[in-house]
């Protein structure tokens, strides 16, 4: 196969979006939540992997949070990877490392990429599904659930375990 030929089969193959975000805590087990003022909805901190630059999931997920939230920390395991399709776009393939649990210090130490983000907030697990839209909620409950139960990362298509 000549470099062109194969150029050409790479040109051809299906395309996936991937995005990468940190499920952080606090003390008390709230979820820290984000609002972009480009859509609807509250999501987790993080963005899209910037693939075509050579970024991995964990590198996207830690760059977007410093630039989001301003908070430049080193994501810990990979707690669930979700493959989310879609109407109009390509499937999503969204990666949720656990960020830990933030101190006071560090949730005051919160500053807003004000180009994107209004506001944040710490909500209960139970509320997930509520402010997160799709499969996120779902998303965040299983990351929660793989956390709590040290199983390793969830495998999810939809927000929901996969082949159930």
């Amino acid at each position: 196969m000549t470099t062109t030929d194969y150029a050409t089969y790479i040109a051809g193959l299906p395309r996936v979006l991937a995005g990468a975000a940190v499920l952080f805590r606090d003390a008390a087990g709230r979820v820290l939540i984000v609002e972009p003022n480009y859509r609807e909805g509250w999501v987790l901190p993080g963005g899209t992997i910037e693939s075509d630059e050579g970024e991995t999931p964990r590198q996207a997920a830690r760059r977007e949070t410093a630039e989001e939230i301003g908070l430049d920390l080193e994501p810990g395991p990979l707690l669930a990877v979700d493959w989310v399709h879609g109407v109009g776009r390509p499937p999503i393939v969204a990666y949720v490392y656990d960020g830990g649990v933030l101190s006071e210090e560090r949730l005051a130490a919160i500053r807003l990429q004000e180009e994107e983000l209004v506001s944040w907030k710490l909500i209960e697990p139970a509320e997930a599904t509520g402010h997160l839209l799709g499969s996120l909620g779902l998303r965040v409950l299983a990351a929660l659930d793989a956390l709590g139960s040290g199983r390793g990362p969830a495998e999810l298509e939809n927000g929901r375990p996969a082949g159930g």
